[in-house]
């Protein structure tokens, strides 16, 4: 009877394992879903909202100008941001924070990226804390599931702050 039960438990514990292994690699290396907070993606993306933040371009350097992307706070190792990126390394930003009378050019450093809220007037971002690192960045939203009248792409920056220039054009 100890034995039967023993056997029994041993081999759930067997997939448990399994299957918590499967879970953590889909986690990591296709998705997750990540609800929203904040009003910093404001029009596009407002608190509650339901992302889905897939993993692969992430992996394979294929982040963008224009898309959003969910990385961990440069402030807060334990906390993620959702932020749209305005820079690549080796862009030239022309920004200036809300307590600036001028504005002031910035490059990309290598291995870098320039995050923006769509939300100018109430995001802290790169204008706050600088480019941030590559690696901080966590995936790429490519949904929003919930609310459902919403479901689907994202739409461009409401800003407008993201200029193609000839080369991003001519890599399209």
């Amino acid at each position: 009877m100890f034995r039967h039960m023993l056997g029994k438990t041993l081999g759930l514990l067997g997939y448990t394992i399994q299957y918590g292994c499967i879970a953590h690699c889909a986690f990591e290396y296709i998705g997750e879903f990540v609800v929203c907070s904040g009003p910093s993606m404001e029009p596009t993306i407002v608190n509650h909202d339901v992302v889905f933040s897939e993993r692969m371009s992430r992996h394979l350097f294929k982040i963008e100008k224009g898309d959003i992307v969910i990385a961990k706070s440069p402030f807060d190792p334990q906390m993620n941001i959702c932020k749209r990126v305005i820079g690549l390394e080796g862009d030239k930003i022309c920004t200036s924070s809300p307590s600036d009378l001028f504005k002031t050019h910035t490059y990309v450093p290598m291995g870098h990226v320039w995050l923006e809220g769509d939300n100018l007037r109430n995001s802290t971002d790169s204008r706050n804390y600088g480019p941030i690192p590559y690696a901080l960045i966590r995936g790429r939203v490519c949904w929003k599931l919930w609310p459902l009248h919403s479901f689907g792409t994202l739409s461009e920056s409401p800003t407008k702050r993201i200029i193609k220039t000839q080369t991003d054009s001519d890599s399209d």
